[in-house]
């Protein structure tokens, strides 16, 4: 039997992560646990593999790196590192998938627009490594149409071979052709607004708090760091919103039907300093944030989009979630450890809450 290389989330779990990576594993787990996920499926680290293979591709790259020398730890080399990585996602990009590959792409395909309803829905499609590479692979947004799917697809392949990445696999040792990673391929949230989530301040660490970031439009702007974000600081244990920043965002991150590419659109004047989030989503993102850190058991990162067409709480999806990185690490000692549930209510009830604008 050959080996599985595509999945719904549905199938997935956390100890599918050396399967299709990480980030699809965790989005199988939530979609598994009941939590609101945009509906997709994951292609798995046998895919990219089996499509390297079978095409040739990986042959042909090995042959243009035969004839390739550069020292990643030299700067002025870097201009070969850049050229190194046009040329190889340019071979990758134009190499078809073996046909039974590409037909079943566009079945799953097919299958999720049944699912949603809509002709040609909308997509994202997501880098997901068996090892955390943040922000180092690449995402596309608003992809429509099997064709284009398939397309991004290996783009996201072709996205092993980023600068960044062949230069970091160079100082490490590691095979420059050769960096297998699964995809995600995940509808798209029609988003008013996005952002992110910790279920700790990342201020002090205090783990008895929700810290929330968010902007118009969608959450690359937030986790790009491109927009300055509303900041929203909320008790696990009162579910008081304790401080509110609401910043002059400037812009949003949108579609623009016309040109099919996502871009930074200026907000109108007299909304750019407006919250993106009511309060009511600011409670319940706190109320399901503390579910998911309590189902995976430890301090959670998340992702998540608001939709601009559904009616609450319906509206609200999370497209994300991993480990904190920084305070998680950490031994921190959390205030509920110090005060007592009484000490805690009597505080929030004589401290106001604080409003900023800037």
């Amino acid at each position: 039997m050959p080996e599985q290389w595509i999945y719904w989330f549905s199938e997935l779990g956390t100890e599918h992560n050396d399967i299709v990576g990480k980030k699809c594993a965790n989005l199988g787990e939530l979609t598994k646990a009941g939590f609101h996920v945009p509906p997709g499926y994951a292609l798995g680290v046998a895919a990219y593999e089996r499509f390297m293979k079978e095409t040739g591709a990986s042959e042909r790259v090995l042959k243009y790196l035969e004839g390739f020398h550069a020292d990643p730890e030299n700067v002025e080399d870097t201009p070969k590192y850049e050229t190194a990585s046009k040329e190889i996602r340019a071979i990758v990009e134009s190499i078809d998938m073996p046909p039974d590959m590409e037909e079943t792409v566009k079945k799953y395909y097919s299958q999720l627009c049944e699912e949603t309803g809509i002709e040609n829905q909308f997509v994202a499609t997501r880098s997901a490594g068996p090892a955390s590479h943040p922000g180092q692979y690449e995402t596309y947004l608003n992809v429509s149409g099997p064709d284009d799917v398939v397309q991004h697809i290996k783009r996201v392949w072709s996205s092993t071979f980023n600068t960044r990445s062949i230069i970091a696999r160079a100082r490490l040792g590691l095979p420059l052709h050769h960096d297998p990673i699964g995809v995600a391929v995940l509808t798209m949230v029609d988003a008013k607004a996005a952002g992110v989530i910790l279920t700790v301040n990342p201020v002090n660490g205090d783990e008895s708090k929700v810290a929330i970031e968010a902007a118009f439009g969608f959450g690359e702007a937030v986790v790009s760091g491109n927009v300055t974000p509303d900041r929203y600081l909320v008790d696990k244990v009162t579910l008081e919103i304790e401080e509110k920043v609401i910043s002059d965002k400037g812009a949003e991150f949108v579609y623009n039907p016309e040109t099919r590419e996502m871009e930074y659109k200026e907000l109108p004047a007299d909304k750019r300093k407006l919250p993106c989030l009511e309060d009511i989503e600011i409670l319940e993102l706190t109320k399901i944030a503390k579910k998911i850190e309590a189902h995976f058991g430890c301090l959670q990162d998340i992702e998540f989009s608001v939709s601009m067409s559904l009616p609450f709480p319906e509206n609200i999806f999370f497209v994300q979630a991993r480990p904190e990185s920084v305070w998680g690490k950490k031994k921190k000692e959390s205030v509920l450890g110090k005060k007592s549930g009484f000490e805690l209510l009597f505080e929030k009830a004589t401290t106001p809450i604080k409003l900023k604008t800037d």
